[in-house]
């Protein structure tokens, strides 16, 4: 279980959430919702142990975030950040194996496991037939895709993604979402940062919508999902619509 304790994350003269209680257990996906600015990227860095929350703890498992040592956090938890820069020269498959480091004692190479397990998460995430392809050739959303892959390769059972869906084609957007859903079923944890509350619902079971002024509603997606929460979260109307069983937010 990923446990933040009456969470506070600020920056400089304001406040943008204020003691919050957030309990991701293990089989459930938490989408996080909110305006621009309103502290998801901040909170998910907080969630990581990337940041010092401003009061209140984060708890993995029975543990502080700051009592875990680096590698037996990042086999436990792994953070899918918005963007990701390409300093050196790679493969494809190279990049994917970064995700194995945590798994990997000091001073050993990656090992057949390793480079069977970044194949695995290249073929899950479409990038099969990919391997050797240099990392400055692929697209941004195929950049994306191998970023997905990297994090899956690490195989940790805490995935906080911050905004997954970011240059993804429509195709590729539910694959990946339903990627990470059908982690869910096999109890792994997702919280991920996502600006379109119809994936939200599809997807998750948990929603947070962030206020960006200390305020937040935290809850089960058939509640915290409604028109009058997603209105005064987005500052604009919000309708919902019923479509083949499953429901559709609309603005305007």
């Amino acid at each position: 279980m990923l446990h933040g304790r009456q969470l506070d994350v600020a920056v400089p003269g304001r406040s943008l959430v204020r003691a919050l209680d957030l309990e991701a257990r293990p089989g459930r996906f938490i989408a996080i919702l909110g305006r621009n600015g309103a502290g998801k990227t901040l909170t998910l860095h907080t969630l990581a142990g990337l940041r010092p929350p401003d009061a209140g703890c984060v708890e993995l498992g029975s543990r502080a975030m700051d009592e875990w040592r680096p590698a037996e956090r990042a086999r436990r938890l792994g953070l899918l950040p918005q963007s990701v820069e390409d300093p050196f020269p790679s493969t494809v498959l190279e990049t994917a194996l970064i995700g194995r480091h945590p798994h990997i004692e000091f001073w050993r190479w990656e090992d057949a496991g390793d480079v069977a397990a970044a194949r695995a998460a290249l073929a899950a995430v479409d990038l099969a037939g990919c391997e050797s392809r240099a990392v400055d050739t692929l697209s941004g959303g195929e950049r994306r895709r191998l970023a997905i892959a990297t994090l899956l390769a690490q195989d940790p059972a805490v995935c906080l993604l911050d905004e997954p869906t970011n240059h993804l084609d429509p195709r590729h957007q539910f694959d990946v979402l339903a990627l990470f859903r059908a982690r869910t079923e096999h109890g792994g944890t997702v919280i991920a940062s996502l600006h379109d509350p119809t994936m939200a619902a599809r997807y998750a079971h948990d929603a947070l919508l962030l206020r960006g002024d200390g305020r937040w509603d935290f809850g089960p997606c058939a509640e915290v999902l409604t028109p009058a929460l997603l209105s005064a979260l987005y500052d604009s109307p919000v309708h919902e619509l019923a479509w083949q069983g499953r429901r559709i937010f609309v603005g305007g």
